[in-house]
């Protein structure tokens, strides 16, 4: 018997309100599908994998969820964490994001990125990396 501790990376998971309704604007953003979802729970992955085989999204139904503000102000929901995309054309991914339901967070600290909030209000960053996405080395999908 194998007894030599296993930790793999499973999931980040999003509180939200609705699960299946944030899983869908992730599916469409990403090209991702999403093999379960009910009233409390939603998960998302690459296609084509095993669930568990590529780490994947788990949207958790929260009826108490607050939007993070971003940036910061004091008193407010803080942002906890935010997710990044490697992206290849910046202008089209943002398009794209907005296409599928994201916000352009008013607020930009950077060119070579853009803040964008998912249609519950959590942050995300679309990068510019086209040389890493272009590079042997890149695997995500």
């Amino acid at each position: 018997m194998n007894t030599e501790l296993k930790i793999k990376m499973y999931a980040f998971t999003l509180d939200c309100e609705n699960p299946y309704e944030l899983a869908k604007f992730y599916a469409a953003l990403l090209h991702w599908e999403i093999p379960f979802y009910d009233e409390d729970w939603a998960c998302l992955g690459a296609p084509g994998t095993n669930q568990g085989a590529y780490p994947g999204i788990v949207f958790q139904r929260n009826p108490a969820y607050k939007p993070p503000v971003w940036p910061e102000k004091p008193e407010a929901q803080q942002q906890m964490a935010h997710l990044d995309f490697a992206v290849n054309d910046l202008e089209k991914a943002v398009q794209y994001a907005v296409d599928c339901g994201a916000v352009i967070a008013e607020e930009q600290f950077s060119d070579g990125w853009r803040v964008m909030f998912d249609p519950a209000g959590h942050p995300f960053c679309l990068c510019q990396m086209k040389p890493m996405i272009e590079s042997p080395h890149f695997a995500l999908l």
